[in-house]
């Protein structure tokens, strides 16, 4: 559905130093994270209730590699990741970044969202970015990184889908007053992470919706080494 772009994997829970090039990014602090997964189906009755697929590609499923967990009964489902492993699936092998995210801002599909994007994405203004504000075909959220910090972990992760519950929810998303998510859905959830990063931040549940992270957006070049740059998505 959309064209790519950019953007590309444990460290102390800590901010960044002040003049760090992230820090020109805010803080969302205490939001509640739930965890979702390529190929999960948690309401087939749902316009947005499969992961087969993702605001931003038809053929996720495909363009991941297939169920990001184990197939049981037929059914995709979520599994533990580990350390020794990077965070990566155990029973199958990704063709894309395992360390992914979504937020309530959907800049392609959402009608609101995209008219909006020019001004309130905080890097729609740049070279590389301006000439394709106005472009239907290409959205300006994926593939870009979020620094996540929880339990005294921090992880990184890419934008690969919208949600949970509002898809143009620009005063969470951008906003610099940490305001809280609009969407009062599961448990008031501001963002869905992927297995990965569900075990590389310490997640007490594999599915559910307690846990809660700070995030920020931070440039590609801030991104330090770590799992999340093994494989990243372009």
């Amino acid at each position: 559905m959309a064209a790519l772009l950019l953007g590309t994997a444990t460290a102390a829970h800590a901010r960044p130093e002040a003049g760090a090039a992230a820090t020109s990014y805010p803080w969302h602090t205490g939001i509640v994270a739930t965890t979702f997964w390529v190929g999960e189906i948690f309401d087939p009755d749902a316009e947005d209730g499969s992961q087969m697929i993702s605001t931003y590609d038809d053929h996720w499923f495909e363009s991941y590699g297939g169920c990001d967990g184990r197939v049981v009964d037929g059914e995709c489902r979520t599994e533990r990741r580990f350390r020794r492993d990077g965070w990566f699936p155990r029973q199958m092998t990704p063709k894309q970044n395992p360390f992914y995210l979504d937020l309530p801002y959907d800049d392609l599909n959402d009608p609101v969202g995209f008219v909006r994007r020019g001004e309130v994405i905080p890097w729609a203004g740049r070279p590389r970015y301006a000439g394709l504000v106005d472009d239907p075909q290409v959205s300006l959220m994926k593939n870009r990184w979020v620094r996540l910090t929880s339990r005294g972990r921090t992880c990184y992760g890419q934008i690969q889908d919208a949600g949970p519950g509002k898809y143009h929810d620009a005063r969470y998303v951008f906003g610099h007053g940490d305001a809280r998510p609009a969407s009062k859905r599961y448990n008031n959830a501001g963002m869905d992470v992927s297995p990965a990063l569900n075990g590389c931040l310490g997640f007490r549940s594999l599915n559910g919706d307690r846990d809660r992270v700070d995030w920020q957006f931070v440039d590609a070049r801030d991104v330090p080494r770590g799992p999340w740059r093994r494989l990243v998505t372009r």
